[in-house]
């Protein structure tokens, strides 16, 4: 089974990135051929400093080494190394309607939180459509408010097959039901779009501070609290043992804690999940070279599946 993930170098990985994304992604490697690629051409849609976007690969690249991707298991390259993406995303481009991409949700609300419409950010389904099939993926582990983007890809790779000649496996969406939307410190979903994340590797104090700043309703110490509705305790069930977890609800439900106090055991236990991956990762940035050797690899496995599919797809439009 050959799994596909990625992941744009667009800021800051906060930890919805971490819990919807990285963990689930680095759990798979152990079950099957997997691929993880930086989408760094995605986020040229976003990012407009050829500086900072070189620097959010880097660390890109150092948190995803830190939290226990094995270069052995997976094929770990960026985007750009793999120019035959792009040319399969044209080939892709001349069987996709208008009206697909004008259906997608993403497009609708990136612009509507400021992001410019631009040519790359409406069609950008159509290069994730040629970073999935180019891998021949099977598997492609998505949270269900994804699950369109999969169609998307599904629904393209249909239509060449039709036009041409069958070329292109369907890949089958992985539906990460069990991954919990984590909120921001607002309560809306965690976004860099929202400015309300919580950095994996920010500094400690920094941390604290954002974790202090997390919205709750007015209730005083003393009264009962419902941990189903409080984002605290909803940041909290993802670091926490079933027993933390039980504790902590029952002493919302009988009053007497505030949410002071919630967010102190919150911090807590991030420190003690994230600071040994903040270690690994300062060793990592020590020796960029090896890192840099990772990327390499994983590039050029990655190439050799690509240029198959490729051939492929260049010989049924007749471009041979």
């Amino acid at each position: 089974m050959r799994i596909l993930s990625g992941i744009q170098p667009s800021g800051k990985l906060h930890i919805g990135n971490y819990f919807g994304m990285m963990k689930p992604a680095l759990e798979l490697q152990e079950k099957g051929d997997a691929f993880l690629f930086i989408a760094d051409y995605h986020a040229l849609t976003s990012v407009r400093d050829p500086k900072v976007l070189r620097e959010a690969i880097q660390d890109v690249a150092l948190d995803f080494l830190a939290c226990g991707l094995d270069p052995r298991k997976t094929a770990f390259y960026r985007q750009s190394d793999i120019p035959e993406v792009t040319e399969l995303a044209w080939l892709l481009s001349v069987v996709t309607p208008m009206g697909l991409l004008e259906r997608c949700h993403s497009y609708k609300d990136k612009t509507a939180h400021g992001i410019v419409p631009s040519h790359a950010l409406f069609a950008y389904p159509v290069l994730m459509a040629a970073d999935i099939l180019s891998v021949n993926a099977d598997v492609v582990p998505v949270g269900r408010d994804q699950k369109q983007h999969l169609e998307v890809t599904r629904d393209i790779a249909n239509k060449f097959n039709l036009q041409y000649t069958p070329v292109f496996k369907v890949p089958e969406p992985q539906i990460q039901d069990h991954v919990a939307v984590v909120p921001g410190v607002d309560g809306q979903k965690m976004s860099k779009s929202y400015n309300n994340t919580i950095d994996i590797f920010g500094k400690p104090a920094d941390v604290r501070s954002t974790i202090m700043r997390i919205v709750s309703d007015s209730k005083t110490v003393e009264e009962p609290k419902d941990p189903a509705t409080c984002n605290i305790y909803q940041l909290y069930k993802l670091f926490a043992t079933p027993e933390q977890r039980q504790d902590m609800a029952e002493r919302y439900r009988r009053g007497g804690m505030g949410y002071g106090q919630a967010k102190k055991e919150l911090y807590e236990l991030f420190e003690a999940h994230f600071e040994p991956l903040r270690r690994k990762r300062e060793e990592l940035a020590g020796n960029l070279d090896y890192v840099e050797q990772v990327l390499a690899d994983g590039a050029r496995r990655a190439r050799a599946a690509v240029n198959e599919v490729l051939g492929q797809a260049r010989r049924a439009v007749g471009l041979d």
